[in-house]
């Protein structure tokens, strides 16, 4: 993505099924859960570099000693920072306890992550402070040993003001109004009431103070719990929690927007965000690895016990689509598949742009995110080519001599690599004619891969707000001479703003509702736009469950092909002497590609929960009034 745009969130937990003595026998260590952590958080740090945290919980501890620790960082190379503290600690009691570097009774009692039960998070931030206290997880603690609470999550509820005030009503005092906060403090709300409730069972049935605690542990029921807990949640999820005496759960939204794979061996259960992040650090296979359903609860119990429970009923599926087209590794089986497809899907429209002159046709890709759309789309042209080869020999097989048979078997796509990022550049440069200038020059050009005769296909994964594009790569691009420069997102339009993790989350900043905007008000007059605003307004009085998607009146009236002819006018500067055509993928197409990951909002403004609807609403309030703000 040449717009650097922040996104989902990555979390991983591990519950270790054997006793620590187990592990360290057959792996020579009392570190394998936080060392497994340490790869897993590794292998989804594209999912965040604001900040990473881990907590663990000891089993069976004794009272007095603590079985609950975290580390956090916001700082540069947080996953690295966190595990080396954690590390340092054993290795630093060990060198002064010598006689206790095998005994894991001692080393649990005494090093922090010396532990059966990890819970790891790693954070881009899409609101507020990237600060040390706002990185995952968060505690809730309490003297009762089941009262305590970690939580860590993937997610953005749309509601989080309407949570907030349900907490308030239920009589407690949030410290502040985050929706992890306002998760956690209601989770933790139906924890306390769960552990009272069993608590008051038993002391009739004449159980002592000290002997109901382990029932206790036994007896909380944590479907229950989290059903009641997400009842009024709406939002993309997946959060993940554990409790002080041993059990763990993870929750996936209903819509499955966010997504979340578990593996169980007779070791391990595991979670993560991707799945290939599990086979590479637990070496196993794609089969072995299962999605969280929708609405589903996986919980692992203190006991060891695993199962999963439905919560929240399912509705029609809307896993994200960004995640295969850009969030996700591409090391995912199916991912790289449906990103090669992506490519070839989105052909037959570049033909169009470059009037089927393919002979004088350079294909290349800017950012490296697109590299396997590219190869989807070279292997495309590949096929086009053999069959116009074909064609040509079927056609003229009396008149082919050897020369002809070469030419026509020689003719194959033209790749180039036009751009290489200087990593190194920093925009650091905080006037804007300045920093402009140094944008254009983030990357380096080949110079002498293009003819003047030549149009240049550049494929890019997704346009957000055409910034990068516009300031720094068609001006570079431009700096080659093509005779046409085509720019192809292998994803569709983004015209409306995510509230479920992506940052995107102001109109104005779409290109894509530029671009509809200035159509608009070519063809209307200015009070329709005012029409508009009103309605949404008005539409954001309803009940939530009751309201439409007004804005989508603002790209009605106009077709994708004519958006994407006003997304190139504006994307080209003066100083451009190129063509400039912007080609986009068709939602169509998109859902043939990732058929089983549907959720396509912010292309087409259908939102998997009823929130989505007041939050574009409240979007384009904004953008009306000229407030640059979150919507939700």
């Amino acid at each position: 993505m040449s717009d650097r745009l922040n996104h989902e969130c990555g979390l991983a937990l591990i519950r270790l099924l054997k006793p620590l003595e187990f592990y360290q026998k057959k792996y020579g260590s009392v570190s394998y859960g936080l060392n497994k952590l340490y790869l897993m958080l590794e292998k989804q740090h594209n999912r965040g570099q604001d900040g990473a945290g881990f907590a663990s919980v000891k089993l069976n501890m004794k009272p007095g000693q603590r079985f609950m620790h975290r580390e956090r960082s916001a700082n540069q190379n947080p996953i690295q920072e966190i595990f080396k503290l954690a590390n340092e600690n054993l290795i630093k009691y060990t060198k002064e306890n010598s006689k206790f570097k095998g005994d894991i009774v001692n080393l649990k009692k005494n090093v922090p992550h010396v532990s059966e039960l990890f819970l790891g998070h790693v954070r881009y931030g899409t609101f507020g402070q990237n600060s040390k206290d706002a990185v995952h997880p968060f505690l809730r603690q309490n003297n009762w040993m089941h009262r305590n609470l970690i939580v860590a999550g993937n997610f953005n509820m749309t509601n989080n003001n309407q949570m907030f005030q349900d907490l308030v009503d239920l009589g407690q005092h949030p410290k502040e109004m985050s929706d992890t906060v306002t998760i956690m403090e209601r989770i933790g709300h139906f924890l306390d009431d769960s552990v009272s409730r069993i608590y008051k069972r038993l002391k009739k049935e004449g159980v002592s103070k000290i002997d109901a605690s382990p029932i206790i542990a036994e007896r909380i029921d944590l479907q229950k719990i989290i059903k009641k807990a997400s009842k009024d949640w709406d939002g993309g999820y997946v959060i993940g929690g554990l409790i002080g005496h041993g059990d763990a759960f993870v929750v996936r939204d209903p819509a499955g927007i966010r997504p979340a794979f578990f593996y169980k061996d007779n070791e391990v259960v595991v979670v993560a965000s991707e799945r290939p992040v599990i086979q590479t650090v637990f070496n196993t296979d794609f089969d072995e690895i299962k999605e969280i359903n929708p609405g589903d609860c996986l919980i692992i119990k203190k006991s060891g016990k695993v199962f999963t429970k439905n919560v929240i009923k399912s509705n029609s599926k809307k896993s994200c689509s960004f995640e295969r087209i850009y969030f996700s590794r591409g090391s995912d089986k199916e991912i790289y598949n449906e990103r090669k497809k992506l490519g070839k899907l989105v052909f037959p429209q570049i033909l169009e742009s470059i009037d089927f002159d393919l002979e004088n046709t350079v294909f290349s890709y800017i950012p490296n995110t697109a590299e396997v759309s590219f190869y989807g789309l070279v292997h495309e042209a590949e096929k086009y080519i053999i069959d116009l080869a074909r064609k040509k020999i079927l056609d003229n097989k009396s008149k082919i001599n050897d020369d002809s048979l070469k030419r026509i078997l020689s003719f194959r796509p033209r790749i180039e690599k036009v751009a290489i990022k200087d990593a190194k550049l920093r925009t650091f440069i905080t006037d804007d004619i300045n920093r402009d200038e140094l944008v254009k020059h983030v990357y380096d050009i080949t110079y002498g891969s293009i003819k003047k005769t030549d149009n240049l296909v550049i494929v890019d994964d997704s346009i957000v707000r055409g910034t990068t594009l516009q300031k720094s790569i068609l001006k570079m691009l431009n700096r080659l001479t093509p005779k046409k420069i085509v720019v192809v997102s292998s994803a569709p339009q983004i015209r409306y703003p995510d509230c479920y993790g992506i940052d995107m989350a102001i109109m104005d900043d779409l290109i894509a509702f530029r671009a509809a905007i200035s159509l608009f008000k070519k063809r209307f007059k200015v009070d329709a736009l005012k029409e508009i605003y009103k309605k949404c307004v008005q539409e954001n009085k309803k009940k939530t469950t009751q309201i439409r998607n007004v804005v989508k009146e603002v790209y009605n009236p106009f077709t994708d092909d004519q958006i994407s002819k006003e997304i190139s006018r504006m994307l080209k500067d003066k100083d451009i002497d190129s063509d400039v055509e912007v080609v986009f993928q068709s939602i169509d197409n998109l859902h043939k590609a990732c058929p089983n990951h549907l959720g396509d909002w912010y292309f087409s403004g259908d939102y998997p929960t009823p929130g989505g609807n007041k939050v574009v609403n409240r979007a384009f309030i904004n953008y009306y009034e000229g407030l640059k703000v979150r919507a939700y």
